[in-house]
């Protein structure tokens, strides 16, 4: 079945465009089918926005908006419900920030500890730093780090 069927859209970009997506999924840590994905799904919300015209008319899938859309402030942070039933709070007793990972060890209890290795851009996020609160979420062999 061809791709079209089966629902892909493919278009051309520019260098500088593509760059420009690379940048945010790495820094949003999602795919670009992810945030291309966000993205037609807030024109619903632009929809009276007008829409300058194609500047030269190579393909039908050249668009180009007078105004970039805020993917980032569509993103709606929602309180952390999870499926897994082995969730251990803890407080953080230390984090080691490395270039794409960080180690974050959280302590249980009294002399009990957890490690994870988790990006660095999800430590930044959840803020974890010595004496926060956090939580260990373990599914099956993996320990995941929250906060509330």
């Amino acid at each position: 079945m061809p791709r079209k069927e089966q629902g892909w859209v493919t278009f051309q970009t520019s260098e500088d465009e593509r760059k420009i997506l690379e940048e945010f999924c790495e820094q949003s840590q999602r795919t670009k089918t992810e945030i291309l994905r966000e993205l037609v799904r807030s024109l619903n919300q632009h929809s009276s926005a007008p829409i300058s015209p194609p500047i030269h008319q190579e393909k039908q899938e050249d668009i180009y908006y007078t105004q970039k859309p805020n993917i980032e402030s569509s993103i709606q942070k929602k309180s952390l419900k999870v499926s897994s039933r082995n969730i251990l709070k803890g407080v953080v007793k230390r984090v080691v920030y490395g270039a794409v990972n960080s180690e974050v060890t959280l302590e249980i209890i009294h002399k009990v500890e957890l490690t994870s290795i988790i990006t660095r851009a999800s430590a930044e996020e959840l803020e974890l730093s010595e004496g926060k609160e956090a939580y260990a979420v373990i599914k099956s062999n993996d320990i995941v780090i929250a906060r509330e």
